[in-house]
C-alpha cells in the first residue's frame, strides 16, 4: 500500500456503516439461528437412542451456535447505541469469547464430520466396528479443549482504550494491535487454514473415489456431494473473508499509527465489517448440516418419500376407477330426461 508519511494526518473512519449494518444482521441471525438450532437439537434429542457418531458432532455444533446466539442481543444494543458498551468490560470479553468459541468450534466439528465421512467412504472396512460413540465424545472434548486453548489469549487483550472507555472491540485496542496481529495470524493458521487443508484433502479424495467406483449407492453419492458443496459454501462465505480481512484490517491500523494513510484503508474497514457479518451467518447456516449430514433425518426423509411413491399407484388407480362410475351415474339421468 502506498501512502503519505504524515503523522496524525489520517482521518477517522466513519462507523455509521457499522452501526446500521451489524444490528440488522445480528437481529436476523438471532431469530433464524435460534429457531433452527433449537429445532436441530430437538431432532437429535428425539433420536438419541439411535444417534450416530456424526450426530454427536452435530449436537456439539448446535451447542456452540446457541452459546453465541444468546450474546447477540447485547451486541445489538452495543452497536445500536453507536458503540457504547453498557455491560462492563468482563462481560465484553465473555461476549467476544463466545463468538470465537462458536466460530472455531464450528470449524473444528465440521472438520471432524469431514474426516468421519472420509473414513466411512474411502476406508469402510478398516473402520467398521472400530469407531464408537465414546470415541466421538472423546474427540468432541478434545476439539473444545483445543479451541479454548487457542482463544484464551484473546481474553488478555484490552477491548477498549483510554479514549473509548465504553468500547467493546472485536479484536483489541490500538496500542496493542502490534502484539495482536502475530497472534491473529497464528490463530488463523491453526484454527482455520489447517482445518481447511484437511477438509479439502478429505473431500477431494472422496470425490475421486466416488467418481471411480461404479457400484456406489447413488443416494450415498448424492448425499456426500451435497455435504461437500455445503461445507465448501460455509468455508467460502463465512470463514475465508472474515480471516483475510481481520488480519488486513489489523495491519492497516498499525500503518495508520505509523503515519501511513491511504484511501483504501476505509474500504478494508468496511470489508472487515462485512466479513464479521458473514462469520455471524455461520450460526444460522450450520443447522443445514442437520439436513445433509444427519443419518436419522435422512432415513426418515427417505422412508417418507418411499411411502408417498408407494401410495401414488393406488391413488392413480382410485382416480381411474372413479371416472367411469361417475359417467355411468350420469347416464340414467340423461336417458330419463324428457325429450324436448
Amino acid at each position: 500500500m502506498s501512502g503519505n508519511i504524515t503523522h496524525g494526518a489520517c482521518s477517522r473512519i466513519n462507523q455509521n456503516f457499522t452501526h446500521s449494518l451489524l444490528p440488522a444482521v445480528f437481529i436476523s441471525v438471532f431469530i433464524v439461528g435460534t429457531l433452527s438450532n433449537i429445532w436441530g437439537l430437538r431432532s437429535v434429542y428425539s433420536s438419541w437412542k439411535n444417534i450416530g457418531n456424526i450426530n454427536i458432532f452435530m449436537l456439539n455444533l448446535g451447542v456452540a451456535d446457541l452459546l453465541y446466539l444468546f450474546t447477540l442481543p447485547f451486541l445489538v444494543n452495543y452497536y445500536a447505541r453507536n458503540s457504547d458498551w453498557q455491560f462492563g468490560q468482563p462481560f465484553c470479553k465473555v461476549t467476544r469469547f463466545c463468538f470465537n468459541l462458536n466460530l472455531y468450534g464450528s470449524i473444528g466439528f465440521l472438520t471432524c464430520i469431514s474426516i468421519y465421512r472420509y473414513l466411512g467412504i474411502v476406508h469402510p472396512m478398516r473402520v467398521m466396528g472400530k469407531i464408537s460413540s465414546r470415541h466421538s465424545l472423546a474427540i468432541s472434548a478434545l476439539v473444545w479443549a483445543l479451541v479454548i486453548i487457542q482463544i484464551i489469549p484473546d481474553m488478555f487483550f484490552d477491548k477498549n482504550d483510554e479514549k473509548l472507555v465504553n468500547a467493546c472491540f472485536d479484536t483489541t485496542s490500538n496500542n496493542l494491535t502490534r502484539d495482536y496481529l502475530p497472534y491473529s495470524i497464528g490463530w488463523t493458521v491453526t484454527g482455520f487454514a489447517l482445518p481447511l487443508v484437511i477438509i479439502l484433502v478429505c473431500y477431494g479424495h472422496i470425490v475421486v473415489v466416488l467418481a471411480k467406483k461404479a457400484n456406489v449407492n447413488p443416494v450415498l453419492k448424492q448425499r456426500c456431494l451435497k455435504l461437500v458443496v455445503l461445507i465448501m459454501i460455509l468455508f467460502s462465505v463465512c470463514f475465508i473473508p472474515y480471516h483475510v480481512f481481520r488480519n488486513v484490517n489489523l495491519k492497516t491500523r498499525i500503518l495508520k499509527q505509523e503515519g501511513f494513510c491511504h484511501d483504501s484503508f476505509d474500504d478494508v474497514y468496511i470489508a472487515h465489517q462485512v466479513g464479521r457479518c458473514l462469520a455471524c451467518l455461520n450460526s444460522a447456516l450450520n443447522p443445514l448440516m442437520y439436513i445433509v449430514g444427519n443419518d436419522e433425518f435422512i432415513s426418515k426423509l427417505q422412508n417418507f418419500s418411499q411411502r408417498i411413491q408407494l401410495s401414488l399407484p393406488g391413488l392413480r388407480g382410485s382416480v381411474i376407477y372413479r371416472k367411469p362410475v361417475e359417467t355411468d351415474a350420469e347416464s340414467p339421468a340423461e336417458s330419463s330426461a324428457p325429450i324436448r
